[in-house]
């Protein structure tokens, strides 16, 4: 008589996972032979797994990542060009999200910046960090949506909130000086108390110019925020006429035409 108000109690407080354990268990007659000590910890196991799953999936989804199926292990390292797979193997760890560090993927169109990018970000999930995904030009536009609708300072807090921000097509285009303030104020806020990953096709020397150069005032401040302690990546080219884009590589080429 016990059995359905113990049920019943599980899924009130949420237990679903230990709930449908405890049913499974009560139809299988095995389980009479396993002491009680050993079946709740089995219980207890499967509502943890189920869990940590779920924030597991949650963190992915709520990261909108450019390419979901991205891993560390799926990287190619016999494409032609020159990648550090030690540092890769290191940033993989996430140690540098614990130091609130920064990297900086650069290298040329379809090198696999944003695969690489979004690989980091998954291990960064796995260690259950809150992630973003976001293009730069994308950022911006709703940031500028935002200030027109009284909702900047929520927006705002969207992007500078989560422990890891991976920023795609960093400075492709030269911002506004509006875009330019955006781009600061976030950066402040995130300074020294999360990390940003930035994908660029410009090596961060020309990122000073692509800022305004020696005609904005906050080319420098903006640098100063993320250029100490970043860990660097270029993906460079080994041998050009051996070069396969990584979007042929990963089979994304097609997907894109269609």
């Amino acid at each position: 008589m016990i059995n359905n108000p113990t049920i019943d109690k599980l899924i009130d407080m949420r237990l679903t996972a230990m709930a449908e354990a405890f049913l499974q268990q009560l139809s299988d007659p095995k389980m009479k032979d396993i002491d009680f000590e050993d079946r709740i910890g089995m219980m207890v196991d499967i509502e943890y797994t189920r869990r940590k799953n779920n924030r597991l999936n949650r963190l992915i989804k709520n990261a909108e990542f450019e390419q979901a199926d991205a891993s560390i292990i799926g990287i190619n390292y016999s494409s032609g060009r020159k990648i550090n797979k030690d540092l890769i193997k290191r940033l993989s760890t996430c140690e540098y999200i614990a130091e609130f560090r920064n990297v900086f993927i650069t290298g040329a169109t379809g090198c696999g910046k944003t695969y690489l990018a979004n690989a980091f970000g998954m291990e960064a999930c796995k260690h259950y960090f809150k992630t973003r995904y976001v293009r730069l030009p994308d950022l911006l536009l709703d940031l500028e949506h935002a200030r027109n609708e009284g909702s900047y300072k929520k927006v705002m807090a969207r992007y500078a909130n989560p422990v890891l921000l991976i920023i795609d097509e960093w400075l492709l285009l030269r911002p506004t000086p509006n875009e330019a303030k955006d781009i600061f104020e976030l950066l402040h806020h995130r300074r020294k108390r999360s990390s940003t990953i930035f994908c660029s096709q410009y090596r961060h020397e020309g990122w000073y110019e692509q800022l305004g150069g020696d005609d904005s005032p906050l080319a420098d401040a903006i640098l100063d925020r993320i250029v100490h302690d970043a860990y660097k990546i270029n993906i460079e080219s080994i041998d050009p006429s051996r070069d396969l884009s990584m979007r042929e590589v990963y089979g994304l080429e097609k997907h894109l035409s269609e």
